[in-house]
C-alpha cells in the first residue's frame, strides 16, 4: 500500500511517499480502507520532533514511532480481526488510529463509530481530535453550564469551530474571537457575538466571561484575568507554554481557575460527537484538501497558521 512514512525528525521533506506492507487486522482490531485523514498540530509536532523534550513520548530521540503520521481517519471497513463484534466489512466508520496517512490503517474496534450518512469522508475525518478536544475542554475541564458566558479565542480554527457549536448546545452565550475574514464563518456556527481581533482587543472591552477556552495563546495571563468573572475559569488548549504555567498557578490563587489539558480520545465521547452531528447541531469546516502524496504540504500549511477549520488529506 502507499503511505507517508518518516524515519527522522525534520521539515516536510523528511516525509516519504512510498510503498509499504499492508497491515493486517489483529485480534480485536479493524482494518480500514482510508478515504480521508485529518491533519492536526500533533502531526507537525511529531514531524519536527518539537518540542525537543517531548521526543521521548514521540518514540525516540532520532525519529518518531509509529513511522506513519496521521490520527484522524474516515473510511470503509476492509477486514476485522478475531473477536470484533461492532463492525463488518463494508461499514463506513470514522475515528482515530496510529498511521492514518496511508491507504489502509488498523486500530482497535472501539476507536471507531459509524459515519453518519449525511457526512462525506472528508467531513468525518475532520472530527475526532478537534471535536473531542473542544468537548472535553468545555465540559470536563471548563465545567460549562447553561446560561454562562463563554469566550472562544481562536474560534475559526479546528478546535474553535467545534467549540463554538458545542458551547451553544450547552445553552451558553458564546463570543468568538477570530480574524476579519472569519467573522461571517463564526457567526454562521452560532456565535452570539464575534470579535475581530484586528479591530478590537477583547481583553480591553470591559466584558466579563465565566469561561474562556483559549486556542490561540495570543493574550497574556494578566490580560485574560481582566475579562474573567470572579470564580471564572480559563482553559488553555494544550498550547500553553511552561512559562505560563507559573502564572497560571498565581492566577488560580485569586479565585480564578486556570487549566491546561490534553484531550484523551475515547469511544464514548466520539459517540456524543456523532450524535450531535446526526441531530444537525454540529458540522465540520474544511479549509483545504490535499492528496495523500502531498501530506507534507498539508502539514506545512497547518503549521503556518490561520487555517479555517480543518485541513484534510484525501486517499
Amino acid at each position: 500500500m502507499k503511505a507517508i512514512t518518516q524515519d527522522r525528525y525534520g521539515p516536510p521533506e523528511a516525509l516519504r511517499f512510498e510503498e509499504i506492507e499492508k497491515p493486517l487486522a489483529a485480534d480485536g482490531d479493524v482494518l480500514v480502507r482510508v478515504r480521508a485523514a485529518g491533519v492536526n498540530p500533533l502531526d507537525w509536532h511529531f514531524m519536527r520532533g518539537a518540542p525537543y523534550v517531548g521526543r521521548v513520548g514521540m518514540g525516540g530521540l532520532s525519529g518518531p514511532k509509529p513511522r506513519i503520521r496521521g490520527v484522524d481517519v474516515a473510511g470503509t471497513v476492509e477486514a476485522v480481526g478475531k473477536g470484533v463484534k461492532r463492525w463488518s466489512p463494508g461499514d463506513d466508520v470514522f475515528g482515530w488510529c496510529a498511521g492514518a496517512f496511508a491507504e489502509y490503517a488498523s486500530a482497535p474496534e472501539d476507536h471507531f463509530v459509524a459515519k453518519p450518512a449525511r457526512m462525506t469522508y472528508e467531513e468525518a475525518a475532520a472530527v475526532p481530535v478537534a471535536a473531542v478536544t473542544a468537548l472535553q475542554g468545555l465540559r470536563n475541564v471548563g465545567k460549562l453550564q447553561s446560561g454562562q458566558r463563554v469566550l472562544i479565542n481562536g474560534a475559526a480554527g479546528g478546535v474553535g469551530t467545534f467549540a463554538v457549536q458545542i458551547a451553544k448546545t450547552f445553552g451558553a452565550e458564546v463570543t468568538g474571537v477570530c480574524s476579519s475574514r472569519n467573522v461571517d464563518l463564526v457567526k454562521s456556527l452560532g456565535a452570539d457575538q464575534v470579535i475581530d481581533y484586528a479591530q478590537q482587543n477583547f481583553t480591553k472591552s470591559g466584558e466579563r466571561y465565566d469561561l474562556i477556552l483559549d486556542n490561540a495563546g495570543s493574550q497574556s495571563l494578566s490580560a485574560l484575568r481582566r475579562v474573567l468573572t470572579a470564580g471564572g475559569t480559563l482553559v488553555y488548549n494544550s498550547g500553553a507554554s511552561m512559562g505560563r504555567m507559573a502564572g497560571a498557578m498565581l492566577l488560580s490563587r485569586t479565585g480564578r481557575k486556570v487549566f491546561t489539558f490534553l484531550a484523551k480520545l475515547n469511544h464514548d465521547d466520539l459517540v456524543v460527537i456523532r450524535d450531535l452531528i446526526e441531530s444537525g447541531k454540529l458540522r465540520s469546516v474544511i479549509d483545504r484538501t490535499y492528496p495523500l502524496s502531498e501530506a507534507g504540504a498539508a502539514i506545512a500549511y497547518l503549521e503556518a497558521g490561520h487555517v479555517r477549520g480543518k485541513v484534510i488529506v484525501t486517499v
